[in-house]
């Protein structure tokens, strides 16, 4: 069990920069970037650790708004994962800012103990979480190769000690047809904006048939340019969800026949590209997510049973990918949000509120003492240890 020491250190480094990390949370709200051109948000977020002589990494796995920044030189590397791409239009409506804040809380207080207890600190900045996959395109440049177990948190308007997510894919369906004189000639066209009709409904048909914790849900980005003109290109664009990797591909397949339906009906072309890396399923660590339990509990919190997270309405997240490969945790930490949820304009106020303030503050806290618990826990330190040398690192 941890010390009250390393826990009390903790808590105290992130009660001493909480005013700095508050007005980190606030300068990245005020200018919401998206995905891939957080620019501002990136050298903000490196910035504090900077200052306490985190080694940076700038453009870590060869992207321009990723970053990693590390301290000590423990065996026991712990990734600590900063988002804050924005979404368009509501800006912070995911509170990316508050995850950036609290992420740099924990390092900078595990920074104070990493000798002790012979850990490295990884401040891992992952852009593109909203839509781009930072990290999987992070994982497979190998920034993670080293990291033998991930935290974060995420806001919400309740909290989770074990949050999970769904797998996901994102694809763009672009149909070419032929353009003609709508009234003139339009027998001579190929009508490619059709195509998108026939391929939405047969998805709308299908939504009877989908598995339980299926879901498919999209939009039309490309339809035309004048009405007097037969659209010679089309494009959709759709998501699809599923509880696993496995039936997501299920979907994926009866998704492909949708889409393809829209071309036979029409006499159109069609092609889909893959629109972003595919995100796998959330999968927490059992023992990490568990004291962090804990530690929400004595924080004054009351996270919701695990009975109750394993039917709650999930979404999707990149820090999938990482659980995957690693033992990792994603908690959602409690703000108040007058009912509004995450992708709201009502959570984008939220998350610059003085609750969400707290958001960063407890949550930095609560991951920081996870992690000094895993640290001075023999066996589990040791079976993280295994786990990234049984899957070997990268040199």
């Amino acid at each position: 069990m941890p010390t009250a020491t390393g826990s009390t250190r903790v808590e105290d480094v992130v009660a001493a920069c909480g005013g700095d990390l508050i007005e980190l949370s606030h300068a990245i709200h005020a200018e919401p970037e998206l995905a891939f051109n957080e620019h501002r948000s990136c050298a903000k977020t490196q910035a504090l650790v900077a200052e306490r002589g985190f080694e940076i990494t700038a453009a870590a796995g060869g992207l321009d708004t990723a970053f990693r920044a590390d301290f000590g030189s423990g065996p026991l590397v712990i990734g600590i994962c900063a988002e804050y791409d924005a979404l368009p239009g509501i800006g912070h409506a995911c509170g990316h800012n508050i995850i950036a804040a609290s992420a740099v809380g924990t390092a900078l207080a595990l920074a104070e103990v990493a000798d002790e207890l012979g850990l490295t600190v990884a401040l891992i900045g992952t852009p593109a979480e909203e839509s781009g996959g930072g990290k999987a395109l992070l994982i497979e440049a190998g920034v993670f190769d080293d990291v033998a177990a991930a935290v974060m948190l995420h806001p919400g308007p309740i909290d989770i000690a074990a949050a999970r997510s769904l797998a996901l894919s994102e694809v763009i369906v672009t149909y070419t047809g032929r353009e003609s004189h709508a009234a003139v000639a339009p027998y001579l066209g190929i009508n490619a904006a059709d195509a998108v009709t026939v391929a939405q409904v047969a998805i709308g048909l299908l939504r009877q048939q989908m598995a339980p914790g299926q879901l498919t849900h999209g939009l039309v980005t490309e339809g035309g340019s004048a009405t007097n003109i037969i659209p010679g290109r089309a494009r959709l664009q759709y998501t699809m969800r599923a509880p696993h990797t496995d039936s997501l591909h299920g979907l994926e397949a009866k998704m492909r026949g949708c889409f393809a339906a829209g071309a036979v009906a029409t006499g159109c072309e069609h092609e889909i590209d893959e629109a972003a890396p595919p995100y796998a399923e959330l999968t927490p660590d059992p023992w990490l997510a568990e004291v962090f339990r804990d530690e929400m509990t004595k924080m004054g919190r009351n996270p919701v049973p695990a009975e109750v997270e394993a039917v709650m309405p999930l979404g999707s997240t990149d820090m999938g990918n990482v659980t995957q490969l690693l033992p990792g945790i994603h908690p959602v930490v409690g703000v108040e949000s007058n009912g509004a949820v995450i992708h709201q304009p009502g959570f984008t106020i939220a998350a610059a509120s003085s609750s969400g303030d707290r958001a960063v503050i407890e949550g930095a806290i609560m991951l920081a003492r996870t992690v000094v618990q895993l640290a001075q826990t023999p066996a589990e330190r040791d079976r993280v240890l295994e786990l990234r040398d049984r899957r070997g690192v990268r040199t």
